[in-house]
């Protein structure tokens, strides 16, 4: 039987990193949105990430594979791993409280395991697996706390338009998984390039220059840095972790993502941690160490 991917230290350390990298993007999409609607941001949201991986490719001479089905596949990617996603959670944090939707997403992990158990032969669902999704969504809710999750909650499809984003993230986890024959940059540039290639026909026929035109310059700023930093350079993170670690592990990073919010708010921004962040910060880290373990092994074989 073929074994499990490990979520090894430097899986772990990589997987803090992609927790910044994406943490801070709720930052720059809630500047961005005020000024963009969601599918425009997407758009240069990918469109730039897109552009940023071309020219690292043409820099270290390397080459996007055009051949056979390969273009199909980037398309594909692109589709669920951008497209849906980025459109569903855009959409929906305009009607539901930004907390309320980073628990859905935290679903992203559950979703995986089972779309992984379903269609590969190294990632079956176990009771291990089974019990650090629920400690890891319950971490997140107790670390969001009762007031975060307030507002408009009785908006049904906000909601499920977010949880069709955690499902579409399953799906091109497992799918970027087979892959794992190109080096994670060509992945990153080949998806972003095909969910770029599909909303380009969108965004000429529902977007007029004289709207960009008003923009404002600090707007096209945050727009670059969610490009740059939270989807070229944090993608190329990803499928890093993914080829590393597995789809369920990678997808453990939306359990870390409110973690970094809160942590990068208490040191940048002065705020302070509350007894309910400091739990559910320990309830995230106690799902780690129950998908991973090796922690839970050792004692064991100590007690013996």
């Amino acid at each position: 039987m073929t074994q499990a991917p490990k979520l090894d230290l430097i899986a772990l350390a990589m997987l803090l990193c992609l927790s910044l990298l994406w943490g801070g993007s709720f930052f720059l999409a809630k500047i961005a949105v005020a000024f963009l609607p969601p599918l425009t941001l997407v758009f240069f949201r990918v469109f730039i990430a897109a552009c940023t991986l071309w020219a690292v490719l043409l820099i270290l001479g390397k080459r996007l594979p055009l051949h056979g089905s390969w273009p199909l596949k980037f398309l594909a990617l692109g589709l669920i791993n951008n497209v849906i996603p980025f459109s569903l959670l855009f959409w929906g944090q305009q009607h539901i409280a930004s907390g309320l939707a980073s628990v859905l997403n935290a679903f992203t992990p559950i979703f995986t395991m089972l779309v992984a158990h379903q269609m590969t032969q190294d990632e079956r669902l176990s009771g291990a697996k089974i019990l650090a999704g629920f400690v890891g969504i319950c971490g997140v809710a107790v670390m969001l706390g009762a007031d975060a999750l307030l507002g408009d909650t009785y908006r049904i499809l906000p909601q499920i338009a977010c949880l069709g984003a955690a499902l579409s993230y399953a799906f091109a986890a497992t799918m970027a998984k087979r892959l794992k024959a190109l080096p994670p940059l060509s992945i990153a540039t080949g998806q972003l390039t095909g969910s770029t290639i599909i909303l380009l026909p969108v965004i000429l026929m529902t977007t007029s220059s004289s709207e960009l035109a008003t923009v404002p310059i600090n707007t096209w700023a945050a727009v670059v840095m969610l490009a740059v930093v939270s989807t070229a350079l944090a993608y190329l993170l990803y499928f890093r972790i993914l080829q590393r670690a597995g789809a369920t592990n990678a997808a453990l990073v939306t359990f870390l993502v409110p973690v970094s919010a809160i942590m990068l708010g208490a040191v940048f921004l002065h705020e302070r941690l509350e007894a309910n962040q400091w739990l559910g910060i320990a309830l995230i880290a106690l799902a780690l160490l129950i998908m991973d373990g090796r922690a839970f092994t050792r004692l064991r074989t100590s007690l013996r």
